[in-house]
């Protein structure tokens, strides 16, 4: 084959790469002619990830409960993946910030409109045989989950509605403490931590403490601030950002309740979740009125928060049932 031009000036620069690096580039070109050829299912690791469902039980739905899961935490490692870039920008415009919001919000559609697999793409009854087996598991540990909501707000956001405006001007530590979703995992009878919780808390919260000091100023309703006051066209942004508020805050815990409500509800009596967590006040977004960015929406719309959703999920559910 004939050294053409092209391929001369390529492996000049391959040679200027390794002589700064201190190689010899001969070498690494005896690498590449002993090499295999890539492959697709070895560049994704595709027969681990295939073999990375292990059911507790003999019923064939659980495998289906299984793998959405894990659908749904590396849609949600792609949410940090992200977050992470807007928040380390080290010259942050309101145009990247858009686009990478933009793109969170593409993974929660995603994630919101195939809730349906988990809403009736499963057999009632294999679900309440196999989640016995789960306990005291449960999706309330999604620790990926809560670094979003970390790196998407400002931490008073993620304090108990009862205990925000008191706690505004407090340490990390001490709004940690009432963080909301600690409420969301309380026994029924008795008011106590869950283990569900305890678990929860025993490996997660020295990283989420850690984040949030990290986001203090660095969080999305932050830096919007922080673009807004430089005098950027921050339009385009507060639209996006009022999605994201939606998706997280509304869409995707009213999702979990149009599941809870389908698998879980039981006349006299509701089932209690696999992790003991009180569903039917912890999902409703009108009940935590959990907003990431209360400075875009009117007195209005806060107010109303959530409402209209849930309303028109029960009503549909009991249509269909």
């Amino acid at each position: 084959m004939e050294l053409t031009p092209q391929i001369k000036e390529k492996l000049a620069l391959l040679q200027e790469k390794y002589e700064a690096m201190g190689q010899d580039m001969v070498s690494y070109l005896d690498g590449l002619l002993y090499a295999d050829f890539l492959t697709y299912w070895d560049y994704i690791h595709l027969d681990t990830l295939l073999s990375l469902q292990s059911p507790k039980t003999p019923f064939p739905d659980e495998e289906i409960f299984i793998m959405y899961h894990q659908i749904t935490e590396l849609y949600f490692k792609l949410s940090l993946h992200e977050c992470k870039q807007i928040a380390t920008h080290e010259n942050l415009t309101a145009k990247f910030f858009t686009e990478r919001v933009k793109r969170i919000n593409a993974y929660f559609n995603a994630l919101t409109t195939s809730f349906e697999v988990m809403v009736n793409g499963m057999e009632k009854e294999q679900f309440l045989k196999f989640r016995m087996s789960l306990l005291p598991a449960s999706g309330f540990q999604s620790g990926q989950y809560r670094m979003i909501e970390i790196s998407a707000t400002d931490f008073t956001q993620l304090v108990d509605k009862s205990k925000r405006e008191a706690l505004a001007g407090a340490s990390i530590e001490e709004k940690f403490e009432y963080i909301y979703w600690k409420f969301g995992a309380t026994e029924l009878a008795t008011g106590k931590q869950t283990l569900t919780l305890k678990q929860f808390i025993n490996k997660y919260a020295a990283q989420f403490l850690a984040l949030a000091k990290e986001r203090e100023h660095s969080n999305f309703a932050s830096l919007y601030k922080q673009l807004e006051a430089k005098g950027e066209e921050v339009s385009e942004l507060a639209e996006e950002l009022r999605k994201l508020d939606l998706y997280v805050n509304v869409e995707w815990p009213l999702s979990h309740y149009k599941s809870a409500v389908r698998y879980l509800e039981k006349d006299p009596v509701d089932i209690a979740a696999t992790g003991g967590t009180n569903w039917q006040k912890y999902l409703p977004p009108r009940f935590q009125k959990r907003i990431f960015y209360p400075f875009l929406w009117t007195d209005e719309q806060t107010e109303e928060w959530g409402k209209g959703w849930v309303l028109s999920v029960l009503q549909t559910l009991k249509n269909k049932h």
